[in-house]
């Protein structure tokens, strides 16, 4: 049996340990490189791969929405991180959400123990030869000096944005008698714990927000600053104006304690609804830790702990672990990428994950799905795949890549999340967006279900030659 050829992959974060999977699964070695905990990150707390730096969620679970379809998209491919995060998921309504802990540790063991995954802990500060099948999935966390190579090599200007991540609160400490579980129109279980606020207690913690110390950080203008618009600072969102928040992560529509009375009493209602509500959702499935949904901050840890203690119900919480904000790295894909994910002047190198300007957890796993795909196929003397822009993940990948027929951004490029207004237009007008998502979904099953079978039978037929 003749040696089959090694892919490195570069980052063992989402991307790239669906990446290092998918080679394996092909029958092909692979050598799985992080820098943690030799070289740890401002974002993470441990060296398991995949850790989720920022929410434990991925998202909508159903295939009607966007993060869905692509859920189910890599389900059909046999994802190796969504399985996991199935297998790991806590009640979170209709999203899917993880013990992140539980999730982490998983992939961990799973990659580590399989004999075609050589791992090693070490931090890479350029890239591998020309010759060698390469796939970078470093992240928005890219190292300095790899960064920097990256750079040289791309000819082009380093992108970035700033993110954050939310607190997360022990459960014990949350009072419930302020506070009430339930989800939003009572759709589901009860799998929220929310906070709710008159006028006068929002105005309040609304100016304490704006008020509040922030963290300085490097390289930092407050004046330049870019954030992604999908997960702005919750000071930023106060800032924006009196009742962003109240349409954003503290918006009260449909969230109604019992205790207040019978929700069907129109006159009860208007008295007694929350101005606003912020909500909390399970870290862990015993309901032990629970993170702000939508309070990705970058307060100081003390202003962090006066501020937030201001919302009814955390009067006494404990913080297991203040929000953070870090920088995040992003290529001008477009300029350098074709819809495979390989590099247009490199084609042994590929790229996944955030990196690419994909944003989302799913975006991530899709990306790493597709580049260890083709960089397995490379390897093999086989033809790289790419999905058509019907499908989720084929829509993305010609987005960043700038491939899309109506791509009209060549210039300032900045990161997209998985969204329906990526994908080609339906045949017919579909008026009722329900139903037209819906159209969208069975489309692009199908057309990723073609490809499946077009493509990548051959993949997985391991090599006896």
């Amino acid at each position: 049996m003749s040696h089959l050829p090694s892919v490195v992959v570069i980052g063992a974060g989402l991307a790239g340990t669906e990446a290092a999977w998918q080679i394996a699964r092909a029958g092909v070695k692979v050598k799985l490189i992080e820098m943690r905990p030799i070289k740890s990150s401002p974002a993470h707390h441990t060296s398991d791969f995949a850790e989720l730096v920022c929410s434990n969620s991925f998202g909508a679970r159903c295939s009607d929405r966007a993060s869905g379809l692509l859920q189910e998209e890599l389900r059909q491919l046999k994802s190796l991180v969504i399985k996991t995060a199935d297998e790991h998921s806590v009640p979170a309504g209709g999203a899917l959400a993880v013990d992140r802990s539980q999730f982490s540790e998983s992939l961990t063991k799973r990659l580590s123990s399989n004999s075609l995954i050589q791992v090693e802990r070490r931090e890479l500060s350029q890239l591998p030869t020309e010759q060698q099948v390469t796939v970078i999935s470093t992240g928005p966390l890219t190292s300095e000096s790899l960064a920097e190579d990256l750079k040289i090599f791309t000819g082009l200007n380093e992108c970035h944005f700033f993110d954050a991540a939310s607190p997360i609160i022990e459960g014990e400490s949350i009072d419930l008698s302020i506070a009430f579980r339930g989800s939003r129109y009572d759709k589901g279980d009860a799998d929220y714990i929310n906070c709710p606020m008159n006028k006068k207690q929002y105005l309040a913690f609304r100016d304490a927000l704006i008020t509040a110390e922030q963290a300085e950080l490097k390289d930092f203008d407050k004046n330049t600053a870019k954030y992604f618009e999908g997960c702005l600072p919750i000071e930023e969102l106060a800032r924006r104006g009196e009742d962003t928040m109240r349409y954003g992560p503290l918006k009260p529509i449909g969230l109604w304690d019992p205790r207040w009375g019978d929700v069907k009493d129109k006159a009860l209602r208007r008295e007694k609804r929350a101005y606003a509500v912020a909500q909390l959702r399970k870290e862990d499935l015993n309901g032990r830790l629970w993170n702000l949904v939508g309070f990705q901050t970058n307060l100081k840890w003390h202003a962090q702990k006066t501020v937030l203690k201001m919302i009814p119900g955390l009067q006494d919480a404990s913080f297991v672990r203040f929000g953070v904000m870090h920088r995040n790295t992003f290529i001008e894909s477009p300029q350098l990428l074709l819809p495979t994910l390989q590099f247009k002047k490199r084609i042994k190198l590929l790229a996944a994950g955030q990196i690419t300007g994909t944003e989302g957890y799913v975006a991530a796993v899709a990306g790493g799905w597709l580049a260890g795909t083709n960089a397995a196929l490379l390897a093999k003397g086989q033809k790289p795949i790419e999905f058509p822009p019907t499908t989720m993940l084929g829509a993305l990948t010609h987005f960043i890549s700038g491939s899309a027929k109506d791509m009209k951004v060549k210039t300032n490029f900045q990161p997209m999340p998985a969204n329906f207004g990526l994908l080609p237009d339906l045949p017919e007008r579909i008026k009722n967006k329900r139903d037209r998502y819906c159209a969208y979904r069975d489309r692009a099953i199908k057309d990723l279900q073609e490809t499946n079978q077009k493509h990548l039978g051959q993949l997985l037929e391991k090599s006896t030659s």
